[in-house]
């Protein structure tokens, strides 16, 4: 037996450095080799000693935020304020009483200077009631003319604004030439008028007439001229302007 066991390696391994071996390492000075749970965690590893890239440091700036190229004004009651700044109803709808009066003011006065920059407006308020007042007096002679009224005043515009077109250099609207063609109907009311009162079959009524017709013309080349500057030309449209109320005068005599 004693034989046998000769056969072995003789070592000095033992069970207690087996133990050592397992929970420490013989380096000393690496502190990596300390024993299990004498290792000091407080000491920062060491990333680069190990090859390994250290972290980068957490960003402790703020996030980009875009500088708003609108700044949003406090919003403004829209029941309190945009109410007061907002023009009257007759103003939107483009009816002005001023610019009524003195268009109308303009006819019944013919020898007054006309306002070009007041006759130069598409308003159509004043011509539609003395379309209607002349339909209503011709209604009183028992004469129900309102297609004929209209017709005829639609015609005559249309004529009017091609002749006007032709023979201006600036050139006028189809609105322009209706407004300014009704305001001068207003003489024509009053010839209307008499026919009610007195017959204008007679010398007296060809008289009237002819006064009326003159009236209307002169009053309407008036304002042509002086809204788009043809100095001069007033008979020349003044004539066109006699043929139209013309039709409505032997509306009236007839």
């Amino acid at each position: 037996m004693s034989a046998f066991d000769n056969e072995f390696y003789q070592s000095s391994y033992s069970v207690d450095d087996q133990g050592q071996a397992g929970y420490g390492y013989s380096n000393s000075e690496d502190p990596y080799n300390k024993q299990y749970g004498q290792y000091d965690y407080s000491q920062p590893m060491g990333y680069a000693a190990a090859g390994v890239m250290t972290p980068q440091q957490p960003y402790t700036g703020q996030i980009y935020q875009p500088t708003p190229t609108f700044t949003p004004t406090p919003t403004q009651s829209m029941y309190s304020s945009s109410f007061e700044d907002e023009p009257p109803l007759l103003e939107e709808l483009g009816i002005n009483f001023d610019h009524i009066w003195q268009k109308t003011l303009t006819v019944l006065h013919p020898l007054k200077v006309a306002d070009g920059s007041i006759m130069n407006e598409t308003d159509l308020a004043g011509p539609m009631v003395f379309c209607l007042a002349f339909g209503a007096t011709l209604l009183l002679t028992g004469k129900i003319q309102f297609g004929y009224v209209y017709g005829i005043s639609a015609i005559g515009c249309l004529g009017m604004y091609c002749l006007l077109n032709l023979m201006s250099m600036t050139g006028v609207s189809f609105g322009c030439v209706a407004s300014v063609l009704g305001y001068c109907l207003l003489p024509m009311i009053l010839l209307s008028s008499f026919g009610v009162v007195i017959s204008l079959q007679g010398m007296m009524g060809i008289v009237i007439t002819a006064a009326i017709i003159g009236w209307c013309s002169f009053s309407a080349s008036k304002i042509f001229i002086s809204a788009l500057a043809m100095d001069g030309q007033q008979v020349l449209v003044a004539y066109p302007c006699a043929l139209l109320y013309g039709v409505f005068a032997l509306i009236s005599v007839f």
